[in-house]
């Protein structure tokens, strides 16, 4: 398979840049087999059945950016520099690895001034990535960076417009629970305590498993044969209950609905032995068509980006030309994509 395959062109005004309000307004594409409807989210109680049980990524996002100042001494006085700092994963030695712009400006034992209180110094440079050490850590650290940071809203909205305090809630799922995203599990946005409570009415299950989300989940794929490409990894768990609701609901006949290709990654990670267990680390899995699903009976998602892996992944699921047709049929009919946008039900 090329990268090529996975293309499609997407006009510039289907890219969402704020959710549906109320979020279970946005709508909802169902695909199931041939056929196809234009439904909404709040209609998802008509599309599932007493037994399936929905997979939830209960991870929840951190206002990742950081907007600082470095400030320097030297022969001709102090110089200063803004510096824009993104956040993206806390290393075993007490650093946080980080994109910093501009790199340049910052050399190895220099320091970054952030509000609240925050500061930040280069310890080093590895693969394009900064290792920051915070002069804070704990409760402390997290405080701070609540006060100080922003939503690391995904690129094509940022260019778009700055985060601001409505993203605050926008970029959060209701079930949040576990700090270390730096990017939502964006299907999971839809959701909304009514639409929970109307589904649990109809006998669908919850199970919460934990996916942060990384940086990484934007970068475009660069190789032309899909086959080579490595992905990035992301922290992940899945722990013993979680395993036994997906177990137990499969002995039961009921269907296991990852919402988000964060959801399902996991669990299939978690499923590689042949059933799903418990499990926790680092996750790198790549599904692309040929990929044998263990767990995964439908799954709901957003619309995504043209040669992108979580392309690739629904093509997996659904078939390469389903899936064109699929998103087609989103394009003509006005659906909004991306981070922001509307959903789809996919049921093989």
């Amino acid at each position: 398979m090329k990268l090529s395959d996975f293309d499609f062109h997407l006009p510039e005004d289907r890219i969402a840049t704020r959710p549906a309000v109320p979020r279970s307004a946005a709508r909802l594409l169902v695909a199931q087999g041939d056929n196809l409807t234009d439904a909404r989210v709040s209609d998802l109680p008509d599309w599932l059945r007493p037994g399936d049980r929905l997979v939830l990524n209960d991870t929840r996002v951190i206002p990742a950016r950081l907007s600082g100042r470095r400030c320097r001494t030297g022969p001709q006085g102090v110089s200063t520099a803004a510096i824009q700092v993104t956040l993206l994963e806390p290393r075993a030695d007490g650093t946080w690895a980080a994109l910093v712009k501009p790199l340049r400006k910052l050399k190895p034992g220099e320091s970054v001034d952030f509000a609240a209180g925050l500061r930040a110094r280069l310890e080093a440079v590895q693969d394009g990535q900064a290792h920051l050490r915070f002069n804070l850590s704990g409760p402390e650290f997290d405080a701070a960076l609540d006060r100080a940071g922003a939503m690391p809203l995904p690129p094509y909205i940022a260019a778009k417009r700055p985060a601001d305090a409505r993203d605050r809630t926008d970029y959060q799922t209701v079930f949040a629970e576990n700090p270390g995203a730096v990017a939502a599990p964006t299907a999971s946005l839809h959701f909304d305590d009514a639409l929970l409570a109307a589904l649990r009415d109809i006998g669908v299950s919850f199970t919460f498993v934990t996916l942060h989300v990384g940086a990484g989940t934007f970068l475009p794929v660069k190789v032309e044969d899909v086959a080579t490409h490595r992905m990035h990894a992301e922290w992940g768990r899945v722990d013993a209950r979680a395993a036994a609701e997906i177990a137990e609901t499969r002995a039961a006949g009921g269907r296991i609905i990852p919402v988000g290709t964060t959801a399902l990654r996991l669990i299939e990670t978690a499923a590689r032995g042949g059933r799903i267990a418990a499990w926790e680390g680092e996750t790198d899995i790549f599904i692309y068509p040929g990929f044998e699903f263990r767990v995964t009976d439908a799954l709901m998602t957003n619309f995504h980006l043209p040669k992108s892996t979580l392309l690739m992944l629904v093509s997996a699921l659904m078939g390469k030309d389903r899936i064109a047709a699929i998103y087609a049929h989103a394009v003509r009919n006005g659906y909004r994509f991306f981070s922001y946008g509307d959903a789809s039900l996919l049921v093989p």
